[in-house]
């Protein structure tokens, strides 16, 4: 009975000093840099930033900067095969390095362009007068049916 409670017990040990470790990053760049960076409407930083996330996944990206218009935009990372089961068990726990998966983006923002007051009122009435004119026919081609 001793003996099968050392074998687990270095069992144990053993485990506990072969554990592995994944870290996932994800840095984050901007053009230009500076600009504020939000994932998943959890505000990480000013770029370039670098962080540390839990899962792989869906991510909803905002960047926004002074001067330049506001980026809303939607990345995934693909989650790799090491990190899937039963290969997880193997990385996570039994290798004996640390392993480092590294994923950068890069996003490009705009300059700010101000809109054009009279161009954006004649745009509505222009299409004002279309949707009346398509609305007109189409009552007229009921009244001949």
């Amino acid at each position: 009975m001793t003996f099968q409670r050392n074998v687990c017990v270095s069992l144990a040990i053993l485990v506990l000093l072969c554990q592995g470790c994944v870290e996932r990053q994800l840095t984050v760049k901007t053009e230009p840099s500076g600009s504020l960076v939000v994932l998943n409407d959890e505000e990480i930083g000013v770029s370039p930033v670098t962080i540390n996330f839990e899962w792989y996944g869906d991510y909803n990206v905002r960047i926004s900067k002074k001067g330049y218009q506001t980026l809303r935009t939607h990345r995934s990372i693909k989650r790799p095969i090491r990190d899937r089961f039963p290969f997880d068990l193997f990385a996570d726990v039994l290798w004996p390095r640390r392993i480092v998966d590294k994923y950068e983006w890069t996003f490009q923002l705009e300059p700010y362009q101000a809109i054009d007051r009279k161009k954006l009122i004649d745009s509505a009435v222009s299409l004002k007068k279309e949707a009346l004119a398509e609305l007109a026919g189409s009552e007229s081609g009921k009244k001949g049916k």
